[in-house]
């Protein structure tokens, strides 16, 4: 070779190498998302009812978030605004609120038209995986392969018996991809044991792995517990708080499985892991105070836990009041994934990282919502200000100083109240319009 050009050569090879050795320094990134969890839900959060060291732990070793809020109070609109990044209502399977086992809503569903974060981020070089809950389409026009990721186990609808693995009407409701499987095992088991061999298997790529348990949301079934009959449809008025109790647990125990696979992996350092609930909780759930629960905009239907660990990126032990939304953690991931966004569907989160450090101070943030078929209610945050309409009445609270919602200031500030109407009303004119109750069966 000749000597003028080796040392090009030479360069080249660390350029090209360079650039493989970064692409393989992409992070991991596991979601794990829970299904209708209060927010005192956890030790952390302050439960003494509700023992769960592993996620103790994982708000111990990073970042704990105290003003996290859902896109929506139900499942199908919140999990539209994950997949999507974009608020609900901007997407036509956003406005059920949420799908339901009739033949109408069949029809409906996220597909791959729609810009999805399994999309996007496959396309910068990961491999992509579901396990548990989809709840964005039940035909396979709007499955979760269809959407992008390369495999799932999991089920399509709202619930699903943790034991027969029925859904309300009786029918098999387990996939393994597009295939229907029948697989003993109390759900919250299975996901975690396909969630661990994932995570131990040989990777040449980084992954995203989205773990969506179906546990603390109905039926009410601790491990060990019988199939309900009938396809469960008596299932929603079982149940006790020694139940739920031991479905909280089962499910800490869970996230203990995959937090040490990851640790196992050796992979620890350079894997994001976010764990928070897709809306807020129902009968036996501890909402920390806040009023209310799924299916309406009060703070105890939005407010959810939320942890991020990332060793390499973030600092343990931080507790942040950064008002975050599910569409942030969206963002967030595609910018460590290096992801290109789609700009003809911008997003509506924000890259989370920069924000969340002890020297960096909340910065005031705005976020809408809207329930429109069981509940009509309509609500904006904006900063420490929240407006609430309701079916009966219209609120102002400053959610510094009045957190529990106790005191509607709207006449003491009626400028501010005034203000975050017609906010709020620009906000919704962009948005699709509302499907009305009761959808034809």
């Amino acid at each position: 070779m000749s000597s003028k050009f080796f040392p090009l050569s030479i360069v080249c090879i660390f350029l090209f190498s360079g650039v493989f050795l970064f692409a393989q320094k992409k992070p991991n990134i596991i979601f794990i998302m829970v299904d209708d969890m209060g927010y005192a839900d956890l030790g952390c959060y302050g439960s003494t009812i509700n023992k769960t060291p592993s996620i103790d732990q994982m708000a111990r070793e990073g970042l704990k978030l105290t003003q996290a809020y859902t896109a929506a109070p139900v499942c199908t609109p919140s999990r539209t605004a994950f997949m999507t990044g974009r608020y609900p209502a901007r997407t036509t399977v956003g406005l059920y609120e949420p799908l339901d086992w009739i033949t109408s809503d069949s029809l409906v569903g996220l597909s791959a038209e729609t810009p999805s974060l399994p999309n996007l981020i496959k396309q910068a070089g990961y491999t992509t995986h579901l396990i548990g809950k989809w709840h964005l389409g039940f035909t396979s026009k709007y499955s979760p392969n269809a959407n992008g990721f390369d495999s799932f186990f999991g089920y399509h609808g709202g619930g699903v018996d943790y034991v027969s693995h029925t859904d309300p009407n009786g029918n098999m409701d387990l996939y393994e991809n597009e295939k229907q499987v029948k697989q003993e095992g109390y759900l919250t088991d299975l996901f975690a044991e396909r969630a661990v061999s994932i995570i131990q298997h040989k990777h040449d790529l980084p992954y995203f792995l989205s773990v969506q348990f179906n546990a603390p949301h109905w039926p009410w079934q601790a491990p060990g517990a019988a199939a309900y009959p009938l396809g469960g449809k008596e299932s929603k008025q079982g149940g006790s708080i020694e139940i739920y109790k031991a479905m909280i647990e089962s499910l800490d125990v869970a996230v203990g499985k995959i937090l040490a696979a990851v640790k196992e992996s050796g992979q620890a350092e350079n894997t994001l892991i976010v764990f928070t609930s897709d809306n807020g909780g129902e009968r036996f759930s501890d909402m920390g105070g806040f009023k209310e629960k799924k299916f309406v905009l009060w703070e105890g239907g939005i407010r959810e836990p939320a942890i991020l660990v990332w060793p390499k990126k973030i600092k343990a032990g931080i507790v942040s009041d950064q008002p975050t939304i599910h569409m942030d953690f969206t963002a967030t991931f595609l910018w460590v994934a290096g992801a290109v966004q789609d700009t003809r569907f911008p997003m509506d989160g924000i890259n989370l990282l920069p924000l969340l450090s002890k020297k960096k101070l909340p910065i005031p943030r705005t976020f809408y919502w809207r329930v429109f078929q069981r509940n009509q209610q309509k609500s904006i945050r904006s900063g420490d200000w929240k407006y609430l309409q309701t079916e009966k009445e219209e609120y102002l609270f400053n959610l510094k100083t009045d957190p529990f919602e106790d005191y509607n200031v709207k006449m003491q500030y009626a400028t501010i109240f005034t203000q975050l109407k017609e906010q709020y009303a620009i906000w919704e004119s962009q948005m699709l319009k509302p499907i009305p109750l009761p959808r034809k069966n």
